[in-house]
């Protein structure tokens, strides 16, 4: 049977392999110090540096090579195995979730596309957005350069459940995320515990229901730079008389005007702090945008 995990090892994790292997490779890491953090044999390090594996199309080509980048730099920072075995890990689950890898299975496995969205867009429930957004608040309290992107209002972390109706069907971090003792602090997320980012992801829900996980951070000249080398799709709030629920509208018009953002520069008004949304279909995706961030600040 070719199953969704048959497709992953048979014609991903070759070729996901053999692009970090040749990362790591121009790092100057050794073919045996690669074969260890790979888990594979000296010989297969050698056969994928000599491009020895099967290519994949284009687009699918140019994900798994985001994909390797990213792995490629935790491994370089000295991540341990455990965290490239998550990270990896998480990435099977969110290019299926996506639909991004359904079309590329189906054609491998010789099924309907269908199956596959079937298989992994069930609607999560309470206790699985709760354990997502723990899992994103975590990484986010493990980086140390986080804290440079704390506001003075400080942060916080949204996840709405899939068709949300109110608040309560929003999970958050009560109080927000702080600092203490120089380090991120965070209590664990609830529901119904932020009306702001609350009330910005129930109302994209209805001209961008994909989107449903933001989290707010501090704007200032250097991470404006930052988000534009990034490349990440940016637009800005200007208008200076306005409170949180025009705040709110303004945002949901942006993402009419322009479609999908990754982020929303607010530039402050009477009683707002200059900050940033970023924006994800969940907070893994979030997450990722500003550790993306960071590597240009």
């Amino acid at each position: 049977m070719k199953t969704p995990c048959v497709f992953w090892v048979e014609e991903i994790m070759p070729n996901l392999r053999a692009k970090v292997a040749q990362r790591l490779y121009r790092e100057g890491f050794t073919q045996a110090k690669i074969a260890d953090y790979l888990g594979i044999t000296q010989a297969m390090v050698s056969k994928y540096l000599a491009g020895k594996y099967k290519k994949l199309e284009n687009e699918l080509d140019e994900k798994i090579e985001e994909i390797a980048e990213e792995i490629a730099k935790l491994i370089i920072y000295g991540a341990k195995k455990e965290e490239i075995i998550k990270f990896t890990a998480r990435k099977f689950f969110e290019l299926f979730q996506s639909g991004f890898l359904c079309k590329y299975y189906a054609e491998y496995a010789g099924i309907d596309e269908s199956i596959c969205k079937e298989i992994f867009m069930a609607i999560p429930s309470r206790s699985e957005v709760l354990e997502r957004l723990n899992l994103a608040l975590s990484e986010l309290l493990q980086d140390d350069k986080f804290l440079q992107l704390i506001p003075e209002i400080r942060s916080n972390i949204a996840y709405a459940l899939p068709e949300s109706k109110d608040f309560s069907d929003v999970a958050a971090v009560p109080g927000r995320i702080t600092v203490v003792k120089g380090k991120a602090f965070a209590l664990p997320p609830e529901f119904g515990v932020s009306r702001h980012t609350a009330k910005i992801l129930l109302e994209l829900s209805k001209v961008a229901p994909e989107i449903r996980s933001v989290i707010n951070i501090k704007f200032d000249e250097n991470i404006d730079k930052a988000l534009r080398k990034a490349g990440f799709k940016v637009e800005s709030i200007e208008e200076k008389k306005r409170d949180e629920d025009k705040t709110v509208e303004l945002i949901v018009q942006l993402f009419k005007e322009k479609g999908i953002l990754d982020a929303v520069i607010d530039k402050g008004a009477f009683g707002i702090e200059p900050c940033v949304y970023i924006f994800g279909r969940d907070p893994i995706e979030v997450v990722e945008k500003v550790k993306k961030l960071e590597s240009y600040l």
